[in-house]
């Protein structure tokens, strides 16, 4: 069963990553430039406050350098990019095992 909402939510995410990176080409094919929708602003713009409170969280239950250069840099990357690789991962970890051939039971 928990592979199943894993497999479930990780196709979710993926159709979402893959709307962000059409609304971005869209975006960047009318502007004449490259446009892209960062983490960061997605994510103030549904919830700021859950937002903010990460961050506090963060940096009050991790050393320092966790947010400056690590999940800072992760929010500043697009949002197609980040929704992606979770649903990737999503997916992944979902996968069902694959049957062991031969006597390698162990």
């Amino acid at each position: 069963m928990i592979r199943f909402i894993l497999r479930f939510f990780g196709l979710w995410t993926l159709a979402a990553a893959f709307i962000f990176l059409v609304y971005d080409g869209t975006k960047s094919i009318a502007a004449n430039a490259i446009h892209f929708t960062i983490a960061k602003d997605l994510w103030s713009s549904i919830d700021h406050p859950s937002r903010a409170a990460f961050e506090l969280w963060v940096m009050n239950h991790l050393p320092p350098w966790v947010w400056d250069p690590v999940v800072r840099t992760i929010l500043d990357q697009p949002a197609w990019l980040i929704l992606g690789v979770i649903g990737a991962v999503m997916i992944i970890a979902g996968q069902k095992k694959k049957p062991l051939i031969g006597y390698a039971r162990r």
